[in-house]
């Protein structure tokens, strides 16, 4: 007998509809655990500030201007710096133009970026100004504004702790999957081998090794890399012993999966979360040691803006407080910003924490 009424069936074996539906995947609860944490997201917010500013700083800090009208021709100057070899290629005949000469040319039509220095440009007749609407955070010792360095110092930044860590996930990863995967001699071998290099005072391990190459950014990124890998490696190997004998991995092994496939497609993507915690950390470590080493002359060198540059640019100028304050404070808020986040992605990551936010 029929009534048009529609009978729902129950999930199977009486489990409730809200748990019948499909879970969230890990990263989807990481992500929900992590807009929960107010200082992880703080952070987060800050970091992609800065990553905005290293982006954009060519159109928010430069003598070239952002639009042109120049020979019935509309150019983006400032724009294409983004592109430097594309610009080249494309308007070769602007390589030589002389920017703040054309700024006063009245035929000429522009809109010039906020910031309308150049960060390496100088004018001796404006050294060591304070703070003003000229120039809001000052000039150096050579005239050159405060804040165009410190808007393209951010790129700086930001590039050597992207590319150190970078370099130290590679051989972290190498390191520690090899150590963990096939144990034995190679795990002895290995975790030997990462007890050595934790060993030796890593700023001192740089400085030794720094001493031997040209101070550029370049061999910088590098040092750092190749020094900072060992908490990556231990993180990578802990995780690789845990996994290896699990049933997906002896599943893999028994349909003929080899070891490369295994490490590769099966054990390396579960074991990524805590690796990318400690990659977290390490960045803030690597944008620290950058200012560190150009402080100390060892890291970018002049006229390339850096934040650690500025700093040392101030050691002889006592009365100089921008020089000192500016980049102090760009330094600790991109520092506790990645530090932050770090601390709330190990917590969201943490299979062990109680679920604080709705699994719908």
């Amino acid at each position: 007998m029929s009534n048009g009424a529609t009978i729902q069936t129950p999930p199977p074996g009486g489990v409730p509809e809200a748990l019948a539906r499909k879970s969230p995947g890990f990263a989807r609860i990481v992500w929900r655990r992590l807009r929960a944490d107010r200082f992880a997201m703080a952070g987060l917010i800050v970091i992609g500030f800065f990553f905005l500013v290293s982006w954009f700083a060519p159109v928010i800090a430069n003598n070239r201007p952002i639009i042109m009208r120049w020979n019935e021709r509309i150019l983006f100057p400032a724009v294409a710096q983004m592109f430097p070899l594309r610009f080249v290629m494309k308007y070769p005949e602007l390589t030589s133009v002389e920017f703040d000469a054309i700024k006063h040319d009245a035929s000429v039509g522009l809109v010039m970026p906020p910031v309308k220095y150049s960060p390496i440009a100088t004018s001796l007749d404006h050294r060591l100004l304070p703070p003003d609407h000229n120039h809001p955070l000052g000039t150096d010792e050579l005239g050159r504004d405060v804040l165009a360095r410190m808007v393209h110092g951010t790129t700086i930044s930001l590039k050597v702790g992207l590319v150190a860590v970078g370099i130290s996930l590679v051989i972290g990863l190498l390191v520690g999957a090899l150590a963990g995967y096939y144990g034995g001699l190679a795990d002895i071998l290995l975790s030997r081998l990462i007890e050595i290099v934790i060993c030796f005072p890593f700023l001192f391990l740089i400085l030794a090794v720094i001493a031997f190459l040209p101070p550029n950014i370049y061999n910088v990124m590098i040092v750092i890399g190749i020094t900072r890998w060992t908490d990556i490696a231990r993180y990578t190997r802990a995780e690789f012993v845990r996994l290896k004998n699990r049933e997906f991995t002896e599943a893999a092994r028994a349909l003929g999966a080899s070891d490369g496939k295994i490490i590769l497609r099966h054990i390396l993507p579960n074991s990524l979360a805590p690796v990318l915690v400690t990659a977290t950390f390490s960045i803030a470590s690597a944008i620290l040691i950058e200012a560190a080493l150009s402080f100390l002359g060892l890291g970018t060198q002049p006229p390339t803006p850096s934040w650690g540059g500025l700093l040392a640019s101030a050691r002889e100028q006592d009365f100089a407080w921008w020089l000192t304050t500016y980049p102090g404070i760009a330094i600790f808020l991109s520092v506790t910003a990645y530090n932050l986040l770090g601390e709330g992605l190990r917590d969201a990551s943490d299979p062990r924490a109680a679920i604080g936010v709705s699994l719908r």
